[in-house]
């Protein structure tokens, strides 16, 4: 055994109301997910942990992470399907909070604050970690009829989301907001987490890479540890085409969000990604950095609103 190291107690690079900023209480998830029993075993320092390179390993973990902090009682999903990070996806919820509170002091809580997840995923995640800490409704939009079913029975058998999750199939691959929302329907914010690669090939040698940096060896092929399907991580011109397709759509329904937002990977996106919301004049656009672990991660926040329309919209949704 490697002598012992010296852990922080709080991972400070997370949002300040996660739950997510301690480490890892096994004993404490196990007790609330047995099944997890079998993953969990000393590493060469001695702490109990798991090997993350082993999907059911990980899939065992954001299922008993889920129980523990969230009261989801069941929560399953396809095999080869994306196995979500838990805590930078509730930074992703945590932080939006914050936006729509702006210069407020209180949050918006309940089901009457509704967001839109576009690519809701078979895991269904940000629903539940959204409807969990603060009470929202949310839409779901997938074009993948799998991850569909999945985010269904995920919704139908938890009872909380059952009342204030729909799930909506995009039966057009390269719409986002067209057939989901309906006229005159209102949504709070949007939020998306992007493929990020322009291929399958970029998005096996990326993989392949982190592999490498974290075992300290080239591995034989790409394991993706957190699972993924093609939609998931790769797709036609990579992320800045597919958030640049997302902006020019969401002018179309300017009226109907407060706040569109989305995940980007790449700083290197994000000087296009301004140029756009230029051209098509968004009134305000909002950048907003997350730390998890050595990775910083970021979401873009636009809207279409007037000062005086946004602190209308707030006043009749949030105040009322």
């Amino acid at each position: 055994m490697q002598k012992k190291r010296e852990h922080p107690k709080v991972k400070s690079q997370l949002h300040p109301r996660s739950k997510h900023r301690e480490r890892y209480n096994f004993d404490a998830l196990i007790k609330s997910s047995p099944a997890l029993t079998a993953y969990v075993a000393p590493n060469k320092y001695g702490d109990n942990s798991i090997d993350f390179f082993n999907p059911k390993a990980v899939l065992a973990l954001n299922k008993a992470l889920l129980m523990h902090h969230y009261g989801i009682k069941f929560w399953e999903i396809p095999e080869h399907y994306l196995c979500p990070p838990i805590p930078g996806r509730a930074d992703y919820i945590h932080n939006i909070a914050d936006l729509l509170k702006g210069n407020g002091t209180k949050i918006p809580k309940g089901n009457t604050i509704k967001g839109l997840d576009i690519g809701v995923g078979a895991s269904c995640i940000y629903p539940i970690i959204g409807n969990h800490e603060y009470g929202w409704s949310f839409i779901g939009s997938d074009t993948n009829e799998n991850a569909i079913i999945s985010a269904k029975a995920i919704e139908q058998k938890n009872y909380n989301l059952k009342s204030n999750v729909e799930i909506r199939r995009q039966e057009k691959s390269n719409n986002f907001f067209y057939e989901i929302l309906k006229p005159e329907e209102k949504v709070d914010f949007t939020m998306c987490n992007p493929p990020f690669h322009a291929s399958l090939k970029d998005a096996q040698k990326a993989s392949l890479k982190k592999l490498k940096n974290l075992k300290g060896k080239r591995p034989s092929k790409a394991l993706l540890n957190f699972g993924g399907q093609q939609s998931e991580l790769w797709t036609k011109g990579g992320e800045a085409r597919f958030i640049k397709d997302m902006i020019y759509e969401s002018k179309h329904f300017g009226e109907q969000c407060l706040w569109f937002t989305s995940l980007i990977s790449k700083e290197t996106t994000l000087k296009p990604t301004y140029k756009i919301l230029e051209n098509v004049k968004a009134t305000a656009v909002e950048t907003v950095e997350m730390g998890q672990g050595q990775k910083v991660s970021r979401f873009i926040a636009w809207t279409f609103l007037s000062d005086k329309e946004r602190e209308e919209w707030i006043n009749k949704r949030f105040k009322s």
